[in-house]
């Protein structure tokens, strides 16, 4: 399930670091990615409890092996309608300046590698919410993928930033 995108010759040569990895996911109709560094783990979905006075689009925290995890509705969070979580949601746990926390999105469907030059700037129509949340979008396969910006997602790591 690994597509390479960009020149061929490129993505031979791995040393020098023009490539990167990033896991491609869905909410609703439409596809985003995240760099795979950002990426801890890929867990099925848990139910969470919920906390008093959270953003909305904060579902709750889960438990992870002891770890208290915050869980973020991304769709909600890039102000799409809320997902309605089932068995096919999945939570990506990931990691963002010094803050671990989970994404809910629909499902994995991707994992691409992928040449810096393949990334094109977030269109300058975008509004300014819209940029903070995508660093730039990719046009694969006839697909268009956003890139998120997992630092942005929470706003005490965009405060910190």
């Amino acid at each position: 399930m690994t597509n390479q995108i960009g020149n061929p010759a490129e993505n031979d040569n791995k040393g020098e670091g023009n490539g990167r990895e990033l896991i491609a996911f869905r909410i609703g109709e439409q596809e985003f990615c995240v760099d795979i560094m950002s990426v801890r783990e890929i867990r099925g979905w848990t139910a969470a409890t919920p906390l008093p006075h959270a953003p909305s689009y904060v579902n709750g925290v889960i438990n992870l092996r002891g770890a208290v995890l915050p869980i973020v509705d991304l769709a909600a969070r890039l102000g799409f309608a809320r997902t309605e979580a089932s068995a096919r949601s999945v939570i990506i746990v990931v990691r963002a300046e010094h803050q671990l926390f989970g994404l809910l999105v629909d499902a994995v469907s991707d994992i691409l590698t992928v040449t810096d030059d393949a990334l094109q700037p977030t269109p300058d129509i975008a509004s300014e919410l819209a940029k903070q949340f995508v660093r730039g979008v990719m046009a694969i396969e006839g697909r268009m993928i956003s890139l998120i910006a997992t630092d942005n997602v929470l706003p005490q790591l965009q405060a910190a930033a």
